[in-house]
């Protein structure tokens, strides 16, 4: 009985401690992928950093810390280290994104915050799109959604396509981003 409790033990702290390999798009229309992987040590920064958020606006700016510390980890190790804000200072360089890229890349970041427990305020949703002229889809963000219990679902993009790699990225409420909120790159 001792020994079953034991291997128990240590099948669970061994999965709560593994290091995590996410699929990071490059190459404009996610034609690439890399497998970035984060160690624990990694994602115990994360941990940290996610819950010294007090509640879910600050959890919003934290997360945007986030996302920018796993791209520059990722960038450490792969050439999506080269990527610049917006699709115009890139140049030809390998590893660059466009906003397919990052909005595909940054869900699955994302995700790995979720499953991990360190989003205590949010829900991951899948990405967004908004149009020019309400017809032609011009950009994809990643979105979470805001956990409310009085009703109202609040939703924001988190979309790393607007700065360079491993800089914060910019959350910004779903309505005001679909209408062409954002820095301009």
């Amino acid at each position: 009985m001792l020994h079953a409790c034991c291997l128990l033990l240590v099948v669970l702290c061994g999965a709560a401690f593994a290091d995590e390999t996410v699929g990071i798009c490059h190459g404009y229309g996610c034609q690439h992928q890399v497998v970035v992987r984060y160690t624990e040590g990694q994602l115990g920064q994360v941990r940290r950093l996610m819950f010294a958020a007090t509640d879910s606006a600050s959890e919003r700016g934290v997360l945007a810390v986030a996302i920018g510390r796993l791209y520059e980890w990722g960038g450490e190790q792969s050439d999506i280290r080269n990527d610049r804000g917006g699709n115009f200072d890139d140049d030809d360089v390998p590893g660059k994104m466009d906003c397919i890229d990052h909005s595909t890349s940054t869900t699955r970041l994302l995700q790995l915050l979720s499953r991990r427990g360190y989003l205590r305020w949010h829900r991951v949703l899948e990405p967004e799109v908004r149009y020019f002229a309400g017809l032609v889809p011009v950009h994809w963000s990643a979105v979470i959604e805001e956990k409310n219990q009085e009703g109202e679902q609040r939703r924001f993009v988190v979309d790393s396509w607007f700065v360079d790699n491993g800089k914060p990225a910019v959350v910004l409420p779903l309505e005001e981003w679909k209408k062409g909120a954002g820095p301009d790159v």
